[in-house]
């Protein structure tokens, strides 16, 4: 198997798919203030702008910011990953383990892209946010409420009938 190779830009802008290693779980969704506990706790030790995000049952997509002298995401993934199993096992969920002894709630691998320009940027967002709609929860991109697609209509960005009801996006390029 050849080895994958992470790209590491300090100060880089990422975008990120991360999944659970059961993909018919919905632990992302059922317990969202655990997950965002633990993402809000890294970053107030380890800065990162979070550009973009949108949680799905399964899996999420985000955008991060690094700082100028920072290309560190790995530990930061590491800590969220670890943070919320944690948070789960301490809230009684019952994980199974693997034949590590290992919590096996996480796929142990993400994808990882780095942005480019401003246009794969603004690709990458709008993937992010019809990513619930493209996997049909949801007609409108406004009725999935654990995306930062709100935090753009309410910064005037996007309006709320953005995409609206249609079911796919013709001319958008994006890669999961």
């Amino acid at each position: 198997m050849v080895g994958y190779r992470r790209n590491f830009v300090a100060g880089g802008t990422y975008f990120f798919t991360v999944a659970l290693h059961d993909r018919t779980s919905s632990y992302l969704i059922d317990y969202n203030n655990l997950l965002l506990q633990s993402i809000q706790t890294v970053k107030s030790k380890s800065h990162f702008d979070e550009v973009a995000t949108v949680l799905l049952p399964d899996h999420m997509h985000t955008i991060w910011k690094l700082p100028d002298d920072d290309f560190d995401y790995p530990s930061r993934w590491k800590a969220i990953k670890s943070l919320f199993t944690r948070s789960l096992v301490k809230s009684g969920v019952p994980l199974g383990k693997n034949t590590r002894g290992e919590y096996s709630l996480w796929q142990r691998r993400y994808w990882e892209h780095t942005i480019i320009d401003e246009q794969d940027l603004i690709s990458h967002i709008d993937y992010i946010h019809y990513n619930p709609v493209k996997h049909g929860y949801v007609d409108r991109v406004s009725d999935w409420m654990p995306s930062s697609f709100h935090r753009f209509v309410r910064a005037g960005m996007l309006p709320d009938d953005w995409v609206g009801a249609v079911k796919e996006i013709d001319g958008m390029i994006f890669g999961e």
